[in-house]
């Protein structure tokens, strides 16, 4: 069955760094743009970045450009957002989504809390 499992969640300072991965199984990953999502809580699932299936090309929401990068490893399955300068409005549920035409799948997401 169609899996996308989430890590790398957990507690950090204001200024620091988090890798969250996603492991995907189930589906033919090469063929999904992946992307990241975040949900704090009461408000809406927010998408953070997204990228291409080969990779070439990568999208970011205004709020974490130049912080956050997204890159994906086809040959692994997964994909990965490396956090950077974290600010306690970063704090939220992140989740992992594959996205092909009509076809979306989602992780059970991380959680990811920066302490001011």
């Amino acid at each position: 069955q169609v899996q996308l499992v989430e890590s790398g969640g957990g507690l950090v300072q204001t200024g620091g760094s988090l890798r969250l991965s996603c492991a995907a199984s189930g589906f033919t990953f090469r063929n999904y743009v992946m992307s990241w999502y975040r949900q704090a809580p009461g408000k809406e699932r927010d998408l953070v970045a997204r990228i291409s299936m080969a990779g070439g090309s990568t999208n970011y929401a205004d709020s974490v450009k130049g912080r956050f990068t997204i890159s994906r490893d086809n040959s692994k399955n997964t994909v990965y957002l490396q956090m950077n300068s974290l600010k306690p409005e970063d704090t939220a549920v992140y989740y992992c989504n594959a996205n092909r035409l009509t076809v979306t799948y989602w992780g059970q997401g991380t959680q990811v809390t920066v302490s001011s």
